[in-house]
């Protein structure tokens, strides 16, 4: 009888330090988990406008993660989704996105904010197209004296509209007047101030900015210059080696409460104006 309650005990031992390895490593492996890095691809302008250094601290404190923010224009920060490269994606260019989320690359698409487009350039204003109200127009007539303009020419949500606004104006950017940058939006303002050409920037990026350039606003407030944000998670079934649960974690972070309140009044005290509007859980149409 002792022999026997000697084996079972000796047995429960081993069953129970079994356990014990078992549930550790998982404890452990779910700790790695909840620390690991979150990779955010996004657009320059959430960088040049300072938002993220609001944000990102604020996230990493409370998760215990550490954000790597790639910043670049829209259509690389999306591919970079796309191909598995990012855990979650904050970008503007709504057309891509929704095609991207159609072909099955993203299963969730969240909007998170808006400003708009301009059309900044010199006070001197050569194409003289201060106060038009149509965008397209004004492009037009900015081919049309063939007046200095700077393109972002990266691939950006930016970009996309610009090369949407030259479409529908009919226009084939190309010639001396025209300078394709290949640059984000704060650098693409330094050149246009340099070379006293237009640019169309977002608005969050321009007033960042504006104490360092000589652009001022000359077009804006069309329905079509409208630019939205959305956060975008990448389909897991297609990359599971991502941090999914981090990269969700980053995007359900966006549309909370605290950080919409934050967004509200960002950019308030320094420009006297907000650089964005909350639109979390808002329809796109009704915007």
């Amino acid at each position: 009888m002792g022999r026997m309650l000697g084996t079972v005990s000796r047995r429960m031992l081993v069953v129970g330090l079994s356990f014990a390895v078992v549930f550790g490593g998982l404890f452990a492996a779910s700790s790695a988990r909840a620390g690991q890095a979150v990779i955010l691809s996004t657009t320059t302008s959430t960088q040049d406008s300072g938002l993220l250094d609001v944000l990102v601290p604020i996230f990493e404190k409370k998760t215990g993660s550490t954000v790597k923010v790639i910043s670049v224009g829209t259509g690389q920060a999306l591919a970079l989704g796309a191909k598995g490269e990012a855990d979650v994606c904050l970008v503007h260019a709504p057309d891509m996105e929704k095609k991207y989320v159609a072909d099955g690359l993203f299963t969730s698409r969240r909007l998170v904010m808006h400003n708009d487009f301009l059309i900044v350039g010199p006070a001197e204003d050569p194409a003289k197209i201060k106060g038009m109200k149509s965008a397209v127009e004004a492009m037009k007539r900015v081919a049309e004296t063939q007046a200095p303009f700077v393109s972002r020419g990266d691939n950006s949500g930016t970009h996309q509209l610009e090369k949407k606004l030259w479409a529908e104006a009919k226009v084939n950017p190309a010639g001396a007047w025209y300078l394709s940058a290949g640059q984000g939006m704060g650098a693409t303002l330094g050149i246009g101030t340099e070379k006293k050409a237009y640019v169309l920037t977002d608005r969050g990026t321009y007033l960042a900015f504006k104490k360092r350039v000589q652009l001022e606003p000359l077009v804006e407030r069309d329905r079509i210059l409208l630019n939205i944000y959305s956060v975008l998670e990448p389909n897991t079934a297609k990359f599971p080696r991502i941090n999914a649960a981090g990269g969700k974690a980053f995007a359900d972070f966006m549309v909370s409460k605290e950080v919409q309140d934050i967004i509200r009044t960002f950019g308030v005290d320094k420009f006297g104006e907000p650089l964005f509007f909350p639109d979390a859980g808002k329809q796109e149409d009704a915007l």
